[in-house]
């Protein structure tokens, strides 16, 4: 394989955590990044938007309000290759904190983690000044209320305040992550509900492969980066996929999980379920896709990205230890 078609994908992103204490009892469902989302999108539109209009799409101000760039990023008609999309990927991705599920007691403390890619952070004040209205709107179904303590960032290795209610905002730069080493071994670790389509049919535990993963992931990281950054993406996209196909399912331990969730914004139910669990690839070939596996523990794939789902983390496997290698840190068991 050529060197474009290894080179390595530039996508700056920073990762946030909002801090919040819970006012009353409540309860959350399983995956509450849907409710999050669906709350932080409206509570946004309600602060920004000036003209009212029902439909984003017809509004004078479609390309420059920062709604719609967020909530339901029109593509850009300069970006000439990607005019086949009639949706740009949103330059967010939600995951609420392990804690932020189930009943939740008041006055406790939980988490929810937003991760912004490229320009995307530009818009951070209005982004924590929305996730703020919302959070004291409520969440869910029984309207749960939050109040926020601290945002905080991620910087190298830890976990940085950067704002608390009343103070000033004092953002990082938005970076690129470190790339590690290549393994000759690794396992995807499923976090959260893998859903992807692969000729039209959903990928299951008997139809996922190599080339499926990473296509989904190759096509979701360009494409932010396309529409994110200044510097799309420049790499042999066929020869990568083609290369793909060489590298074998060591074994797995997926299932699928079933979820269905409203949409209030459709007036539907909508069928979210996809894949948990664990496969293992192995291979000493895979040095040319490692870039892209690594970032996307942190862009998701498949579908519903923005509320969390698609999230996994990756595990070297090296007799005889297993290193956890994800958020720039590395932990031997």
């Amino acid at each position: 394989m050529n060197s474009a078609a290894a080179s390595e994908p530039r996508l700056p992103l920073a990762r946030y955590r909002f801090r919040f204490r819970t006012t009353r009892a409540m309860r959350l469902p399983d995956y509450s990044g849907s409710a999050w989302r669906g709350a932080f999108g409206h509570s946004l539109k309600k602060l920004v938007c000036v003209t009212r209009e029902p439909q984003c799409e017809p509004c004078l101000l479609y390309r420059t309000c920062i709604y719609p760039y967020i909530f339901e990023t029109p593509p850009d008609p300069a970006v000439g290759k990607m005019r086949k999309y009639n949706a740009a990927p949103h330059p967010f991705v939600l995951y609420p904190g392990e804690t932020m599920r189930g009943p939740l007691t008041a006055n406790t403390a939980h988490s929810l983690e937003m991760t912004l890619f490229g320009h995307g952070n530009r818009h951070l004040p209005y982004i924590i000044h929305a996730l703020d209205r919302a959070a004291q709107r409520g969440i869910g179904t029984q309207r749960g209320t939050f109040e926020l303590l601290e945002v905080q960032q991620r910087v190298q290795e830890a976990w940085r305040s950067i704002y608390q209610p009343g103070g000033k905002l004092q953002p990082h730069p938005a970076e690129c992550l470190n790339l590690p080493d290549c393994p000759t071994h690794v396992t995807v670790q499923l976090l959260t509900p893998l859903r992807m389509k692969a000729r039209e049919h959903l990928v299951t535990p008997d139809t996922l492969t190599f080339k499926v993963l990473f296509s989904t992931v190759l096509r979701r990281i360009s494409l932010l980066i396309a529409f994110h950054t200044d510097a799309p993406l420049e790499t042999d996209f066929a020869a990568l996929t083609r290369a793909a196909e060489t590298i074998p399912v060591a074994r797995h331990t997926l299932h699928w999980h079933d979820w269905t969730r409203y949409s209030s914004r459709q007036d539907s139910l909508m069928q979210l379920g996809g894949l948990l669990g664990t496969v293992t690839f192995q291979s000493d070939g895979l040095e040319p896709f490692w870039p892209y596996l690594w970032l996307g523990q942190w862009t998701h794939a498949g579908k519903n990205t923005s509320m969390g789902l698609g999230k996994y983390t990756l595990i070297k496997v090296d007799e005889p230890r297993t290193t956890i290698i994800h958020e720039n840190r590395h932990e031997t068991s």
